[in-house]
């Protein structure tokens, strides 16, 4: 589970696309050539339009460059990212100190390398490249060419306005980067967390496989073996009586033997009473998801009780695998003792979790299940690390609740301590797809 949460999910995905990039600077050269063209001759304004140009072709030649060294589906990495944003800044920084600095209404644009960076790199990256957009603006508030103007006129806006206007640009690009970087990371956290989740059923779905596929096996296995009984009991006949041929065949009918015992429990699961291959009684499911977590030094007290005949369910991954998870949350935060108590009647299926350590934190307590919230800060730790990443709990209430039931996590009522968590199922939601058994045993 440590190793599944570590895995950096996404990742790759959270790179920026060279061609979307290349999409995008395409679009804004175009926009700035566009206008310089038009400003100079439909509107009749100076402006030195040849430096202009360069610098609009300067990036052009950027682009082509990308196109030619990056595939269409290649992705870049942190710094190469970084470095072209950064390029962005410095080359419209460089227009508009020709076409009026600041004044220039197209000073806005500074905004959208911060947005790209803030939806697709790191905080440290944003951050870095906002400090560079506030730089430049402030270079060019102080340092421009005149905005440009019709012939004999001019344009000269007071020292308070242009202070105002680089107020604004500041303001702006420090609200886009914190606002864009918070809702990227809300949602690379959510991509994250389901990711997990997919990969956590996946690996429980090639478990149940198994079952299947070792049953399968049994079954092919068992007239080949059978015809190598057959031959070995001939052989056996035919040796001399205490030869060296006589023992070896006596062991390899000893060993023929025991693969057909084996071969006979693997083939006969599916008809035991727990049927452990597809349907498990729910006793039979408290203590397997149990069993592992016996030897870490906390007491686990199991109570089972109920009205009428046991719950029977379907063996179900996600299931084992959420009430495995939540138990082990209990047992990590637990101070001496984990109770688990299972219970049911004609219209539900009940188990709670209790443990005995400090319980949710206030702050925790409202978002206990959303992805990436971690209780590791404000509940004792047994692990060596004592940090979490939060998907845990997420995991375990999704595929819960996915199966039909119902998870609430609260803490236990003063003056006792410790977190509860109910797990709660309508019972023909527990009992979805399980064959009717007439003669099922009621629990003693």
């Amino acid at each position: 589970m440590t190793a599944l949460l570590d895995a950096s999910f996404g990742g790759r995905q959270r790179r920026l696309h060279v061609d979307t990039l290349v999409r995008l600077r395409w679009f804004a050269l175009a926009g700035q050539a566009v206008a310089v063209i038009f400003t100079y001759f439909a509107l009749g304004f100076r402006l030195p339009l040849l430096s202009c140009l360069a610098v609009v072709a300067v990036s052009a030649a950027l682009n082509v460059a990308l196109r030619l060294r990056y595939g269409r589906v290649d992705r870049l990495n942190e710094r190469p990212a970084a470095v072209v944003l950064a390029y962005d800044v410095l080359q419209l920084t460089a227009l508009l100190y020709l076409t009026g600095g600041m004044e220039n209404p197209f000073s806005m644009l500074f905004l959208a390398p911060i947005m790209v960076s803030a939806m697709s790199l790191s905080g440290w990256t944003t951050t870095a490249l906002t400090f560079l957009t506030i730089c430049a603006a402030s270079v060019l508030t102080l340092s421009h060419y005149p905005l440009p103007w019709a012939a004999g006129e001019t344009v000269e806006l007071p020292i308070l306005y242009s202070a105002g206007v680089w107020t604004a640009h500041v303001v702006s690009a420090s609200f886009i980067a914190i606002y864009a970087s918070l809702v990227a990371l809300e949602s690379r956290k959510l991509v994250d967390a389901l990711t997990a989740t997919e990969l956590v059923l996946a690996r429980e779905q090639h478990l149940t496989q198994l079952d299947g596929l070792a049953a399968a096996a049994a079954h092919e296995l068992g007239t080949p073996l059978a015809t190598i009984t057959l031959v070995a009991k001939d052989l056996e006949r035919q040796a001399e009586p205490g030869s060296q041929i006589a023992e070896d065949v006596a062991v390899l009918s000893q060993e023929a033997m025991r693969c057909r015992s084996i071969l006979g429990k693997l083939t006969s699961l599916g008809d035991d009473e727990g049927n452990l291959l597809d349907e498990m009684r729910l006793s039979v499911m408290i203590e397997e998801v149990v069993a592992p977590q016996r030897d870490f030094g906390v007491r686990i007290a199991v109570k089972i009780h109920g009205d009428g005949r046991e719950p029977v369910a379907r063996r179900n991954p996600g299931i084992l695998y959420g009430l495995g998870n939540l138990i082990e949350n209990a047992i990590d935060f637990a101070a001496s003792e984990v109770r688990i108590q299972a219970g049911w009647d004609a219209a539900s299926v009940r188990i709670s979790i209790d443990d005995d350590g400090p319980g949710f934190s206030p702050e925790v307590m409202s978002r206990v299940g959303a992805p990436y919230v971690t209780t590791r800060n404000d509940r004792r730790a047994k692990s060596e690390d004592g940090q979490g990443l939060g998907l845990g709990l997420f995991i375990a209430k999704t595929l819960l609740e996915r199966s039909g039931a119902t998870v609430v996590a609260q803490n236990a009522p003063p003056p006792a301590t410790g977190a509860q968590i109910r797990v709660e199922w309508r019972r023909p939601a527990f009992e979805r797809g399980v064959r009717p058994k007439a003669d099922a045993a009621a629990p003693p």
